[in-house]
């Protein structure tokens, strides 16, 4: 009787690895692959364009790939700074959570009721890169496991290397060359101060907000960040 509970343990134990154990393990190996080579290689593209070309044209359609790519070393030290001071102060600090900003959006949803983000750039980083849009609690959860890979595996500068290069600044502008460009008709080599606080003012909101016509948000959030940018360290 006991040999055979002992037997019907192995069973289950085996069953369970085969169907639940080995997916786990290949999931794994595979997004900490992913995460790795994109520590040396750039990407080509990004989730959030792929999934853009397959709305807009069928699964037969062309992905959608980064026009231009901009070494961090190469990107106005102006724009790297005014990046940190609007979307991730304490980038340097955290380990891809800052807590601290999690704990003031909560206490001003429960005061006022108004959302506000609490996405560090490590986050952003995993969810336009390698995830797709949405809210679900599936995502959110592959949004935290990617953002600790990224931590684990990149320096800081690679982090907001990839970010500079790949955050949606508008329709159709993709990466900080593109929106210098686009925007002020310069490369992102010579954005001004005044510039590139413009450009990170509308971050939060790229597809309603422009910083060539922006509106009284837009314009409280560039004078902040115009005065936050001389706290920021140079990356």
């Amino acid at each position: 009787m006991k040999r055979r509970q002992k037997h019907n343990s192995l069973l289950k134990t085996k069953t369970f690895f085969k169907w639940i154990g080995v997916p786990l393990l290949v999931i794994f190996a595979v997004t900490n692959c992913q995460v790795l080579l994109l520590r040396f290689l750039n990407p080509p593209s990004t989730s959030f364009l792929l999934l853009d070309s397959v709305r807009k044209g069928g699964p037969s359609t062309k992905p959608l790939t980064l026009r231009y790519w901009c070494p961090l070393n190469e990107i106005s030290p102006y724009l790297r700074k005014a990046v940190l001071a609007g979307e991730d102060q304490r980038f340097l600090s955290h380990r891809g959570f800052d807590f601290i900003e999690l704990e003031e959006a909560v206490r001003e949803l429960a005061k006022k009721g108004t959302k506000r983000g609490a996405s560090t750039i490590t986050m952003q980083v995993a969810r336009t890169v390698y995830l797709w849009p949405g809210r679900s609690w599936v995502r959110k959860a592959a949004e935290a496991y990617y953002t600790v890979l990224i931590e684990l595996y990149w320096p800081k500068k690679r982090i907001l290397e990839v970010y500079l290069n790949t955050v949606d600044w508008g329709t159709g502008v993709v990466g900080a060359e593109a929106a210098a460009r686009r925007y002020f008709h310069v490369s992102c080599r010579h954005v001004s101060k005044v510039q590139a606080a413009s450009l990170a003012a509308i971050l939060p909101s790229p597809h309603k907000w422009s910083p060539l016509r922006p509106n009284r948000q837009v314009q409280r959030r560039k004078i902040k960040i115009l005065r936050d940018m001389d706290k920021m360290p140079l990356l």
